[in-house]
C-alpha cells in the first residue's frame, strides 16, 4: 500500500504554487498523518485540503518559520481536524514527526515575493514593440509614396482624370 501511495504521489502535479515550489516538500506533504474512517492513509496534504488550508502555501509558511513556532502551528492545524477525519495519532507527535519532514529554509529555491513571471510588463512591450513597427512602416510607405511622386514617370507626370470626354480628332 506505501507503494502503491508513493507512485501516485509521483505522478501527482502540485495545484498553484508549482513554479515555486519543487519537489523537495513532497516528503511533507505526501507524508502520512494516521488512517480515515475508512482504513486509507490521511496525507498531511489531504489534511489541509479538508481545513481549507492551501498545502503548498501552508508548507512554505511552515519552512520559513523557526521550528518551535512550526510545530505548534502544524499541531494546532491537525487538532483542530474534525474528530471523524481520522484516527489513531496525536496532534503533537505527528506534527514533530512531520515537521523534520520539512526543508530546511536555506534548501529550498522558493521565490519570496510573488511570481517568477511577469505578464504585464511582457505584453506591454510586445504591444509597444507591435506599434513602433507599424509606425515604421507607415513612415516608409509615406517616403516611399512622395518619392514616387516626385520621380519622373511617377504619379504626378499621369494624365489627369477628368469628368470631360476626350476631345475628338
Amino acid at each position: 500500500m506505501q507503494q502503491r501511495a508513493k507512485h501516485l504521489t509521483d505522478n501527482m502535479t502540485h495545484a498553484a504554487l508549482t513554479p515555486l515550489l519543487g519537489r523537495e516538500f513532497d516528503n511533507f506533504l505526501f507524508g502520512p498523518l494516521g488512517d480515515d474512517l475508512n482504513g486509507a492513509p490521511l496525507s498531511v496534504i489531504s489534511a489541509l485540503a479538508r481545513l481549507d488550508v492551501d498545502p503548498w502555501k501552508e508548507a512554505l509558511s511552515l519552512a520559513r518559520m523557526p521550528r518551535e513556532l512550526a510545530m505548534g502551528r502544524l499541531t494546532s492545524l491537525i487538532a483542530s481536524l474534525p474528530k471523524d477525519s481520522a484516527t489513531g495519532f496525536v496532534p503533537e507527535v505527528a506534527a514533530t514527526r512531520l515537521i523534520a519532514l520539512l526543508p530546511q529554509a536555506t534548501r529550498f529555491n522558493a521565490a519570496a515575493s510573488g511570481p517568477r513571471l511577469q505578464s504585464a510588463p511582457i505584453q506591454r512591450s510586445r504591444l509597444f514593440i507591435g506599434l513602433s513597427v507599424l509606425a515604421l512602416l507607415a513612415v516608409g510607405y509615406v517616403i516611399f509614396t512622395a518619392r514616387a511622386s516626385n520621380a519622373p514617370g511617377g504619379i504626378a507626370d499621369a494624365p489627369a482624370t477628368t469628368s470631360q470626354p476626350a476631345a475628338r480628332r
